[in-house]
């Protein structure tokens, strides 16, 4: 079953190569969605696709890259939208 998640992850985040890490993740799972850098720190991610693979990449998000340091993580669920366009960084 397809599902569609809106994570946000706040600590140190940013500068760590949270991000590109995410892509790759995803990228391995099939996973396809977004994650971009916001201003008030934190990393926002999109993941869509196979119920397990997206729950993967939220646990990948609770720790990150080894540079990282999560403090919280904030999951929404979100109605699913197919958009199957592989994986973008912003």
């Amino acid at each position: 079953m397809t599902v569609r998640r809106r994570v946000l992850v706040d600590g140190r985040v940013q500068g760590v190569f949270f991000r590109d890490s995410t892509k790759r993740e995803a990228e391995e799972r099939g996973v396809s969605g977004s994650v971009t850098n916001r201003s008030d720190g934190a990393v926002e991610a999109v993941f869509e696709g196979a119920g397990d693979a997206v729950d993967a990449m939220i646990e990948f998000c609770r720790s990150g890259p080894s540079r990282a340091s999560v403090e919280d993580v904030e999951v929404t669920k979100e109605e699913v939208e197919g958009s199957g366009g592989g994986f973008r960084v912003i």
